[in-house]
């Protein structure tokens, strides 16, 4: 069944995501209301309707982008913890986020602004939860680290990929030094393949016993 959108509920996806292109291009707190009205061609009055702070937006950004986070945790949470299970959960956290890529972006590059705002707050808590989730019970701190660093693998590929500002559907070669070989850069598809191999390279050593001398 399809789902009829309202003109009011498509106007504010627009807002949102208008809003985090401005927030991931100058910083959240460098954005005023002005600015992100300036780009849409409304009035501030008319984004007011909308959204009466920029917390509000960040609510509406985390509402509208972060849904299959919360998806894969109430899916994880269904699930017993195996090795199948923890490998799946990477899976699928790349997956969900290579279309997000903006959004964990945003993220990492406000971290200080949004620290105090709930919906800072909600997106930690989130994470928090998928960690906890990959590296299972009962796990050691190293392992509790490596769940970390594998999902933060996929955030920072993406991260990488986005410093380039070239269009996508290209294959730019990157600057190299004088003399060196030129390399492509990866596409996204690329970029999010390589990183999930690179995940679950490190959670696949949660539960090995330390090697000993």
């Amino acid at each position: 069944m399809g789902t009829t959108h309202s003109p009011r509920s498509d106007t504010r996806a627009r807002i949102v995501a208008v809003a985090l292109e401005l927030f991931s291009e100058h910083g959240y707190e460098r954005t005023s209301l002005r600015e992100i009205a300036d780009r849409l061609g409304v009035t501030k009055a008319a984004l007011y309707y909308h959204f009466k702070t920029k917390e509000d937006i960040v609510q509406g950004i985390v509402t509208a982008t972060a849904a299959p986070i919360h998806e894969l945790i109430a899916w994880g949470r269904e699930q017993t913890w195996t090795p199948d299970v923890r490998d799946e959960l990477i899976r699928r956290f790349a997956a969900g986020m290579s279309e997000r890529a903006p959004l964990l972006r945003f993220f990492q590059e406000n971290q200080p602004a949004l620290r105090d705002l709930q919906a800072g707050r909600e997106f930690r808590d989130s994470m928090i939860a998928l960690v906890r989730l990959v590296h299972g019970p009962e796990a050691s701190f190293e392992d509790r680290l490596r769940a970390a660093m594998s999902l933060f693998t996929i955030n920072s590929a993406l991260f990488l990929l986005h410093q380039d500002k070239r269009p996508e559907d290209k294959r730019p070669e990157a600057e190299c030094p004088a003399g060196g070989t030129r390399v492509a850069e990866p596409t996204r598809e690329e970029a999010v393949e390589a990183a999930q191999h690179v995940a679950l390279e490190i959670c696949r050593l949660i539960g090995r016993p330390a090697p000993t001398d």
